[in-house]
């Protein structure tokens, strides 16, 4: 008699097995092969983890303040800056455990959670590029109309929307993962706990991850990368219609701190994505993790740089905003 033969008992014993080969824990292994050199490593990681920090909330704290940036451009760069503190943080202060203190051990469930909220401030990060592309095209195709499309309103929605739209399609990777039995062990080769990081350890089919995965990037990434695409494809032709030279160049500034923030936030993440899945072993592995460790510290720490040395306004309202507190001192003193 096989066991197979009766499909209940088969059922439960599956079940039962899958269940017992759930670790409790995970270890998180640091950047495999170059252990000895986790502190070294950790320096420029918490370098720029301290600038985009600052960063980002200094220039939450001047869009809050300065009335005349209360606009639409400035309320997408808050988001920005909102869901860039948010993705660095949700790696970083682990990675500094793992380099700093040994601290490798995680909770199975805290990182099903590390998990969740990884992917959905990426996925939010490149929604908000994409939202902002969409306002620099409403900007220059339509700049009589620009206050009354974008109002307060249609920004918090879409701003809403969009969060919403990472955390229905990433709540599942949780179930996919969670369903996975770990006979091989429970040591994760990485720093946190990714999607694809986590369920290859596994012993299970992980078919179903993999391709799921895959349907997220393109759900996601895909359609933001078209939505910039033709956002910017529209807003170069409208410029080239422009008869002054000096519009033409207005027009470009206006656009090239979003465009350094689109190349500094897709760069690391295609190497990193399309370098883990067609790479191979040419590759080595810890190139892959110091990528992935990457991608969701640099444009956080570069774009506040960038926009505060590209847009006027802000840079206007910086230099203000220090007058004034020097003034201040000078009177107390």
């Amino acid at each position: 008699m096989k066991v197979k033969d009766y499909p209940l008992i088969y059922s439960i014993m599956q079940r039962t097995n899958a269940t017992t080969l759930t670790p409790v824990s995970f270890i998180l292994n640091g950047v495999p092969g170059l252990e000895d050199m986790h502190i070294w490593i950790s320096l420029p990681f918490c370098s720029m983890y301290i600038v985009a920090m600052v960063g980002n909330c200094g220039l939450l704290y001047l869009i809050s303040y300065e009335e005349t940036l209360h606009k639409p451009m400035y309320f997408f760069l808050a988001m920005l800056s909102l869901t860039d503190v948010a993705m660095s943080t949700s790696t970083l202060p682990n990675t500094l455990g793992i380099f700093w203190f040994n601290l490798k051990e995680i909770d199975f469930n805290a990182c099903l959670t590390q998990m969740f909220f990884i992917h959905t401030f990426t996925g939010m990060a490149s929604g908000v590029l994409m939202l902002m592309a969409l306002d620099r095209y409403v900007a220059i195709c339509y700049p009589l109309r620009y206050a009354t499309i974008l109002t307060n309103p249609i920004i918090a929605n879409a701003g809403f929307i969009t969060f919403l739209r990472g955390v229905i399609l990433v709540i599942p990777f949780a179930f996919l993962t969670k369903r996975l039995p770990y006979c091989r062990g429970n040591v994760i080769p990485h720093t946190y706990c990714d999607h694809m990081s986590v369920a290859k350890i596994s012993c299970g089919n992980v078919k179903i991850n993999a391709v799921y995965g895959l349907m997220v990037a393109l759900l996601i990434g895909g359609f933001d990368i078209l939505c910039i695409t033709v956002s910017y494809t529209m807003i170069l032709r409208a410029v080239v219609k422009l008869s002054s030279a000096d519009a033409r160049q207005k027009a470009f500034g206006t656009c090239s701190a979003h465009i350094c923030a689109i190349v500094f936030s897709y760069t690391p993440a295609f190497f990193s994505f399309f370098t883990h899945r067609f790479g191979g072993h040419r590759i080595p592995h810890s190139l892959h993790i110091i990528m992935a460790n990457i991608y969701p510290l640099l444009a956080p720490a570069l774009n506040p740089i960038v926009y505060g040395v590209k847009i006027k306004q802000i840079r206007d309202c910086i230099i203000r905003l220090l007058l004034r507190s020097n003034d201040i001192k000078s009177r107390v003193i």
